[in-house]
């Protein structure tokens, strides 16, 4: 059972310990930012809170962001993620059909309008969810002080520089990020300095140690402000 943190009035975050994922309700809709890695009952617990109809969006198909998608008839998601989601995570036993949500595109909650930003790198289809009313990112996995998994297939670390380059002009607009991992909340600062160190281990200027992560060799850059992890070959 994860631990459920109110944020303020209309916002909540699920603690798994290692995971979280998002409450947000608005006048009209409520709406879910990922679903859980263990929890299978993320939307019986979002009924605790709300009655408003609630969807489900989720920024990435890692299996740690969709342990209730099956919950869900249908669920929002980028298209660039299908391939994750049907294919290395065996989305089948997830059930519920995927509803595409594209770079820019808008959801209103009724009085909250929430803007999707395609965040590539990670995964080619991880988005962030930028809450115009409460100048709030919500911002998946690209964006933390955690561990940050660059390992394994369809993980692109140039695409991930090139989104947080892109992200840095949206600054701006929020004053808080709210990952799925580590530190909660960070902030805006945080952008620049991973790019920076994302390009140093591109440029073969930062030091690795060598790991298993899931039984995958992996090379591990501790940079200060968050881990790397990356193909060990």
């Amino acid at each position: 059972m994860p631990e459920i943190r109110k944020i303020d009035g209309e916002t909540w975050s699920f603690e798994e310990g290692g995971v979280r994922f998002f409450l947000l309700v608005g006048t009209e809709r409520a709406l879910l930012i990922d679903s859980g890695m263990q929890t299978r009952n993320a939307k019986e617990l979002a009924r605790e809170l709300t009655d408003l109809p609630l969807s489900l969006l989720n920024t990435h198909a890692d299996r740690d962001h969709v342990g209730s998608n099956g919950e869900f008839e249908e669920f929002y998601m980028h298209p660039s993620e299908y391939t994750n989601f049907y294919g290395k995570n065996g989305g089948q036993s997830y059930g519920g059909r995927i509803l595409p949500v594209w770079d820019g595109e808008v959801m209103d909650l009724g009085g909250r309008k929430l803007r999707i930003i395609a965040l590539p790198g990670h995964t080619p289809g991880s988005i962030a969810v930028l809450d115009e009313k409460y100048r709030r990112l919500f911002s998946g996995d690209p964006v933390q002080d955690g561990r940050i998994f660059m390992f394994g297939p369809a993980r692109e670390m140039h695409a991930y520089v090139q989104s947080l380059n892109r992200l840095a002009a949206f600054a701006g607009e929020f004053d808080e990020i709210y990952p799925s991992h580590g530190t909660c909340p960070v902030y805006p600062d945080l952008i620049p300095k991973l790019a920076e160190a994302a390009e140093r281990i591109l440029a073969g200027g930062a030091e690795g140690k060598r790991e298993e992560m899931f039984g995958n060799p992996v090379c591990a850059y501790d940079m200060g402000i968050a881990t790397f992890l990356c193909d060990g070959e």
